[in-house]
């Protein structure tokens, strides 16, 4: 999935138009959402790639669209950012119809693809000052705003060195930065760890993290399931051209079945004991464990130990195993591949 920063050469007078305000359920709240689309349909030709999606993210939150190759999930993005017109559906973006009103969603939004859009040959500073030119910033703002991001990224000792020359973290850093240089109120990141090692990319976590606590939304694709169980707030599941399962990460792994506790033993006696009064699902008689469905909640722990006390049976160590993001991707989605 590509995309590419999104920097609208605006008129600096805001258009007047009336704003629509789209709110969002949460819970027992309700908050304005951010990005709304409803019956999103989109096909090319004779194939259709989107099949009537429903989006909603509320402001300050973070949702993450999964999906297969081929899913829709590049189209779906193409068309929340103005680059493509929807067949048939209402997409609004803070607050406002792109249909309508495409600039005010341009202004109100930044795109930060899964390749880099940093020019290698300028340095950090000078690639900040060109987005602040693009975004029509009078040259002290553009100048202010430039060194803030680069003290905030922690890529003011690297400001006036070539780009060419940064890692691959550096250079997603100096990439976000200049996603954030119009202030945009949501943020559409492709794939914004791919390639970065786990340091690199805990920082950019937490620079994610950072944005949304201030009130940025952000819809994120990634091929990483615990970035997306780490980060989003929500998941959607796409695949097919159709939202097949959407909720909180931990709504969506307790859909999947395959939870299961594991005992381990000390010796092979201990072992054989518990197997006679657990009637276990597994045994690893070298690894001297057993495997045992359960959901791992406090009372079926409780009465698990009990049973064992009672035989006089001692536990070396209990572990807890519980369906992952992995688990709900391969159960929801085709075989066209991740």
């Amino acid at each position: 999935m590509e995309l590419t920063q999104h920097v609208e050469v605006r008129d600096p007078a805001p258009e007047r138009g009336s704003v629509t305000t789209v709110t969002a359920t949460t819970g027992t709240t309700t908050a304005v959402a951010a990005i709304s689309a409803r019956g999103l349909r989109k096909s090319f030709g004779e194939k259709t790639v989107l099949d009537g999606i429903d989006l909603t993210v509320p402001q300050g939150t973070i949702l993450a669209l999964l999906g297969p190759n081929g899913a829709g999930k590049t189209t779906a993005v193409h068309l929340l950012t103005t680059y493509l017109r929807p067949d048939a559906g209402e997409i609004r973006i803070a607050g406002q119809d792109p249909a309508k009103n495409p600039q005010a969603v341009r202004r109100a939004i930044g795109v930060t693809g899964q390749f880099s859009a940093v020019d290698g040959y300028l340095t950090g500073r000078e690639n900040l000052m060109l987005m602040a030119d693009l975004h029509l910033l009078p040259k002290k703002v553009g100048r202010r705003r430039a060194e803030e991001l680069l003290e905030r990224f922690e890529l003011a000792e690297a400001g006036d060195k070539p780009a060419l020359t940064y890692s691959g973290g550096m250079k997603r850093k100096l990439d976000l930065a200049m996603t954030l240089v119009g202030g945009p109120k949501v943020i559409f990141l492709d794939e914004p760890t791919t390639g970065l090692d786990p340091r690199s990319r805990r920082t950019m976590w937490d620079i994610i993290r950072g944005l949304v606590a201030e009130g940025t939304t952000i819809l994120l694709t990634t091929q990483y399931l615990d970035e997306a169980d780490q980060l989003a707030h929500r998941v959607a599941v796409l695949d097919g051209g159709r939202i097949v399962a959407e909720g909180t990460p931990a709504e969506l792994k307790a859909r999947i079945p395959g939870g299961h506790i594991e005992l381990a033993f000390a010796d092979r006696a201990e072992l054989a004991a518990a197997a006679t009064v657990l009637s276990p699902a597994g045994r690893d008689d070298d690894a001297l464990t057993l495997q045992l469905a359960g959901d791992g909640s406090v009372s079926t722990l409780r009465a698990l130990l009990k049973r064992l006390d009672d035989a006089n049976v001692d536990v070396e160590s209990l572990t807890v195993h519980t369906p992952d993001l992995d688990d709900v991707f391969f159960a929801l989605t085709g075989t066209k591949g991740a």
